[in-house]
C-alpha cells in the first residue's frame, strides 16, 4: 500500500461531523475544569486562606493516589458494562452532573468569624479548612474520572483509522481549549467586587464564579448523553467479560504502552511545575503582589494560550500525516523546551521601553506608548501551548494504536483499561509535581502569611472607600453612624498593621538573611500605620467630608500593595524551578520517545490485519 493511500481515511472510518463536535465538546471537563481545580485551589488556598503550601501540595497528591485505584476500576467497569445505552454513555451523564455539583462545593471552604470561633487555635482552624479542601477535591477529581475515562475510551473506539483518531482528539483539544479561553479570566472575574464583595478576596469571588460554570455544564452533560453514539459497542456486546487483574497484567506488560506512558509521565510532571509556579511569578515577581494588573495579564496570557492551542490543532493533523506520530511528538517536546529557554529573557518586570508618538498621531489622551516587560511572557506561552496541545492530543490518539496492537494479540478491545492507565500516569505526574511543588515552595521561603494579612488590611480600607463613595451620593448625613463606621474600620486597620509588624519581626528571626528586605517592609508598614492613626484621630472631622474620606482611603489602599513584595531570593528560586525542572525532565522524555517501536507503517499493518479478521468473522456468522 502506498503512503498516500495509507493517509486517506476510508468512508466507513470517518466520524460524522455531529459526532465529532459532540465528542469534542466533552473536552470542557478534562481540559478546562480539571486544570482550574489543580492549579487554582492550591494557589488560592495559599494566598487567600493563608494555608501552608506544603500541606496544600500533599492534599493535591491524595486525589491522584486515590485515582491510582479508581481510574483503572472505572476503565475496567466501563469496558465490561452492557447497558441499553452502551458501555460509555451512562458514565458521561452521571460523571458530568457530579462534576458540576462538586466543582461548586469545592470552592465554598467554610470561613468567617463564626467558623473561626469554633476552633480554640489558629492551627485547628487551618486544619479544618485543609480537611474540607481535601474532601472537596477528592469528590471533584473522582467525578472527573467517572466522566473522562469512558469519554476518552469512547474516542478510541469511534474509528479504526489511526489518523481519524487524531482528528477526534484534535476536536476534543480544539473545543476544550475554546472553553478554556474563558477560564484564564477566572481570577480576574473572582477579583471583581461584583463576585468577591467589598472586603472579600479571590477565594470569595471563586465561590460565585463556580455557580455560573455549573449552570452551563449541567445541561451540556445531558446533551452528551443523548447525542453521542457508540459504534464499537456492536463488537463489544458479544465480547466475553474480563477480570480486573487480568486486564492490569496485560496492560502493564505491554512494552509499547509502557514507553508511551513513561514519555507522557515525565513530561506531564515537568510541565505541571510550569502551570503552578507561573501564577506565583506573574503576581509576585512581574507585578510585586499587585493582583489587579497581574490578573489582567493572566487572563490575556490564558486567552493567548487557548487561541494558540486552537490554531495548533490544524498543523498537528497535517504534520502527523507527513512525518508520523512519533516524530510529531518529538517536535512538540522541542517546542516546549524552546518555550522554557525563552523565559530566561522574557521574565521582565516593569516597563520595557516607552516612546512618544509623532504629533500627527498623538491625541489628548494618547501621547506616549508604553511597552510593559511582563507581556513578553506571551512568547513562551505560545510556544508552550502549541507544544502541549500537540503532545497530549497525539498521546491520547496513540493509545488507540496500542489498543489495536493489543487486540491483534489478544482478540479483545480494552480501550477503557488502557485509557485509564494512560491517564493515571499523567495524573500521577501531576500529583508528584504538586507534592514536590509544595516542598519547593517552602524551600523558596515564600511568605503566604504576609499576603493574607495584607489582603485583610486592604479589605478593611476598601470598606471605608466604598462607604465614602456612597456618602457622596446621599443627601442625608448621619454623623454618628459615619464616625462609628470610620472608627471601627480604622481600628481594624491599625490591628492589621500591628499584626503585620509582629509577623515581619518573626520572619527576621527565622530568616536573618532577608533582614534588609524585611526591614524596608517594616518601615513601610509603620508609615502606613501612622497615617491610619492620624485619620483615626480626626474621624469626627472627616465624617462630614465624604470626598476627603474617599481620597484618603484610596491613598492608603495604594500603600498596601508594596507590602506584599516577596524577597529577591524567593523570587529567584521560583523562576529557577519554573524554568529548570521541566527542561531536565524533557530530556528524559525525549530519550524514552526515541525507543518507541510502533511506527507509522506498523500501525497501518495492524489496522489492515484487524479489518481482515473482522471481515472473516462476519462472513462465518
Amino acid at each position: 500500500m502506498s503512503t498516500p493511500d495509507r493517509h486517506t481515511t476510508a468512508a466507513e472510518d470517518r466520524v460524522p461531523w455531529n459526532q465529532l463536535i459532540a465528542f469534542g465538546m466533552g473536552g470542557l471537563i478534562p481540559i478546562a475544569l480539571f486544570n482550574i481545580a489543580g492549579q487554582l485551589m492550591s494557589l488560592l488556598g495559599n494566598i487567600s486562606l493563608g494555608l501552608d503550601p506544603f500541606w496544600l501540595g500533599v492534599i493535591m497528591v491524595v486525589p491522584r493516589l486515590w485515582e491510582a485505584l479508581s481510574d483503572p476500576i472505572i476503565g475496567h467497569v466501563s469496558d465490561n458494562s452492557r447497558t441499553p445505552w452502551g458501555r460509555r454513555r451512562p458514565y458521561l451523564l452521571v460523571g458530568g452532573l457530579a462534576v458540576a455539583a462538586s466543582f461548586v462545593a469545592m470552592w465554598w471552604v467554610p470561613r468567617g468569624d463564626w467558623i473561626h470561633s469554633l476552633f480554640p487555635t489558629e492551627t485547628g482552624y487551618n486544619r479544618f479548612q485543609l480537611v474540607y479542601i481535601l474532601a472537596g477535591v477528592l469528590v471533584f477529581f473522582t467525578s472527573c474520572a467517572i466522566f473522562e475515562i469512558p469519554h476518552g475510551a469512547l474516542g478510541l473506539e469511534m474509528s479504526l483509522d489511526p489518523h481519524e483518531r487524531t482528528r477526534l482528539f484534535s476536536a476534543k483539544s480544539f473545543l476544550g481549549n475554546l472553553f478554556a479561553m474563558g477560564t484564564p479570566w477566572l481570577i480576574a472575574l473572582a477579583n471583581l467586587q461584583f463576585f468577591r464583595g467589598t472586603s472579600g478576596n479571590l477565594i470569595d469571588g471563586m465561590r460565585y464564579v463556580s455557580i455560573f460554570i455549573a449552570l452551563v455544564l449541567a445541561p451540556m452533560t445531558v446533551w452528551w448523553f443523548l447525542s453521542l453514539r457508540e459504534p464499537g459497542f456492536a463488537v463489544a456486546r458479544e465480547q466475553k467479560k474480563t477480570k480486573f487483574w487480568d486486564d492490569m497484567r496485560t496492560t502493564i506488560s505491554n512494552k509499547t504502552f509502557l514507553i508511551l506512558t513513561g514519555t507522557v509521565f515525565t513530561l506531564a510532571m515537568g510541565f505541571n511545575f510550569v502551570m503552578i509556579f507561573a501564577n506565583y511569578i506573574t503576581i509576585f515577581y512581574l507585578y510585586g503582589g499587585n493582583v489587579t494588573p497581574a490578573s489582567l495579564l493572566m487572563g490575556i496570557n490564558g486567552t493567548v494560550w487557548a487561541v494558540t492551542a486552537l490554531v495548533a490543532v490544524f498543523p498537528l493533523n497535517w504534520l502527523s500525516k507527513r512525518v508520523g506520530k512519533r516524530n510529531s511528538l518529538l517536535i512538540a517536546i522541542l517546542l516546549m523546551c524552546a518555550a522554557q529557554v525563552s523565559k530566561i529573557f522574557c521574565y521582565r518586570p516593569g516597563t520595557l521601553f516607552q516612546f512618544d508618538l509623532p504629533a500627527s498621531l498623538a491625541t489628548e489622551s494618547f501621547r506616549t506608548v508604553t511597552v510593559e516587560g511582563p507581556y513578553l511572557v506571551l512568547l513562551p506561552t505560545m510556544l508552550l501551548s502549541a507544544g502541549m496541545l500537540m503532545f497530549f492530543t497525539l498521546g491520547s490518539s496513540m493509545v488507540g494504536d496500542v489498543c489495536d496492537e493489543d487486540e491483534l494479540h489478544t482478540g479483545t478491545r480494552s480501550e477503557g483499561t488502557y485509557y485509564s492507565v494512560f491517564w493515571w500516569f499523567i495524573k500521577m505526574g501531576s500529583a508528584l509535581a504538586s507534592a514536590v511543588m509544595g516542598a519547593l515552595l517552602v524551600f523558596t521561603q515564600f511568605d503566604e502569611r504576609q499576603n493574607v494579612i495584607v489582603d485583610n488590611l486592604h479589605g478593611d480600607l476598601a470598606v471605608i472607600q466604598a462607604e465614602a463613595e456612597k456618602w457622596q451620593s446621599q443627601n442625608y448625613v448621619d454623623s454618628e453612624a459615619r464616625i462609628k463606621m470610620l472608627n471601627e474600620q480604622l481600628d481594624k486597620a491599625i490591628f492589621r498593621t500591628d499584626t503585620l509588624r509582629r509577623h515581619f519581626d518573626g520572619r527576621i528571626q527565622e530568616h536573618p538573611n532577608h533582614a534588609e528586605h524585611i526591614a524596608k517592609l517594616i518601615e513601610q508598614t509603620q508609615t502606613l500605620r501612622s497615617r491610619v492613626i492620624a485619620l483615626r484621630e480626626k474621624s469626627k472631622e472627616l465624617a462630614a467630608n465624604a470626598a476627603e474620606v474617599a481620597e484618603q482611603s484610596s491613598a492608603l489602599l495604594e500603600q498596601t500593595t508594596p507590602l506584599k513584595q516577596q524577597t529577591p531570593l524567593s523570587l529567584f528560586r521560583l523562576r529557577l524551578f519554573d524554568i529548570g525542572v521541566p527542561l531536565a525532565l524533557s530530556v528524559v522524555s525525549i530519550l524514552l520517545l526515541l525507543t518507541y517501536p510502533l511506527t507509522e507503517a506498523r500501525s497501518f499493518e495492524i489496522k489492515d490485519a484487524l479489518a481482515k479478521r473482522r471481515a472473516a468473522g462476519a462472513a462465518t456468522m
